[in-house]
């Protein structure tokens, strides 16, 4: 069909010879304005436009676009703006017609598309996710490792290939070397900062040395070890445990020692090797309370509330208290029939 068009960065309409085919509607020079004279055919003549009508939008002028009658404005993704008009009007609707369903078709062609796109993604995406590892799979390959501060202690020991944590050893080994008699060790807080510091070199697993002058104050070594022992995800007390260390509170003292005893050797070796090495070093440092400070009492206080707690936290929590120093004290005063073999 030959259409006045106008291009509206141009100033004149011009004749041309309009094709729609699936998508595309071109514009052509009319063929009988060919200087030849012979008269061509719609596809051997090189279109003047090209409107690719996905994204499109068409709809009636409006006058201040035209004072011409029947005339279509239609305008493209990119931005332009192209009038069509022809004298008669039943063929121009039909025009109006056909563009706004071709542009119709594309647009639900490309939601379908989408759509399709959509879902091999989400398809491709099911099936990486179920091959994908998981986790645990990764860490016991030693892809990924957990810090040593927040690590549940039998896997520490069991990276480490042993039953007590090495930092932990480190630890007790400086306080004993050059802390003992230090006042309010252990209950005494130390520099934050470099306490947070120690941590970060430990969890990078960097080469230690509790020697370096960076660490001379004992109270960071103390601090450091309680921190350890208080992120512990599940404490050197099991939880499973909690309500039958408890309940070894018992009113004849000798039954008390001898139900301790028997829950301290049923618990996992790790927690058992890790607490008699704790207790040993604790029972040290109340040797020297002559000159620390620190009294049974006073060590059962400070470590009662971080080996021993329950899952969760409830109303009874300062009931809870009193009986976590009196467990921590009780093996503290019975360390050697406790840890006996016998």
């Amino acid at each position: 069909m030959s259409v006045l068009l106008l291009l509206l960065d141009r100033k004149n309409w011009g004749q041309s010879w309009t094709v729609l085919h699936g998508g595309i509607l071109t514009f052509h020079k009319d063929p009988k304005s060919n200087p030849t004279g012979n008269a061509m055919k719609s596809s051997q003549i090189v279109p003047e436009y090209t409107v690719e009508l996905k994204g499109a939008a068409v709809s009636w002028a409006s006058k201040d676009k035209s004072s011409k009658k029947n005339v279509l404005e239609l305008k493209t993704r990119q931005g332009c703006e192209y009038l069509m008009q022809y004298d008669t009007e039943s063929v121009i609707s039909d025009w109006h017609r056909v563009i706004l369903d071709a542009i119709k078709q594309l647009v639900t062609a490309t939601n379908t598309t989408a759509e399709s796109e959509q879902r091999q993604v989400r398809t491709k995406l099911r099936r990486f996710l179920q091959r994908r590892p998981t986790l645990q799979n990764v860490k016991d390959k030693g892809y990924i490792r957990d810090n040593i501060f927040g690590c549940h202690l039998d896997t520490l020991c069991h990276r480490e290939n042993s039953t007590i944590p090495k930092f932990v050893e480190k630890c007790i080994k400086s306080v004993e070397r050059r802390g003992l008699d230090v006042d309010g060790i252990y209950r005494v807080s130390g520099n934050l900062a470099v306490i947070q510091k120690l941590r970060y070199k430990v969890d990078r697993e960097e080469q230690l040395d509790l020697e370096d002058g960076q660490w001379e104050e004992i109270h960071v070594i103390t601090g450091a070890l309680k921190l350890f022992l208080r992120e512990l995800p599940e404490p050197l007390f099991p939880f499973s445990c909690f309500d039958k260390f408890i309940a070894a509170i018992l009113p004849d003292y000798s039954l008390r020692v001898s139900y301790m005893k028997d829950l301290v050797r049923s618990l996992p070796l790790p927690n058992h090797d890790t607490m008699e090495l704790l207790f040993k070093h604790l029972r040290k440092v109340i040797e020297h309370k002559d000159s620390n400070r620190m009294s049974v009492q006073s060590v059962a206080i400070v470590f009662g509330p971080t080996l021993l707690r329950p899952e969760t936290e409830s109303a009874d929590m300062t009931i809870h208290m009193v009986f976590q120093s009196q467990i921590v004290e009780l093996i503290l005063k019975e360390f050697q029939t406790i840890f006996s073999q016998k």
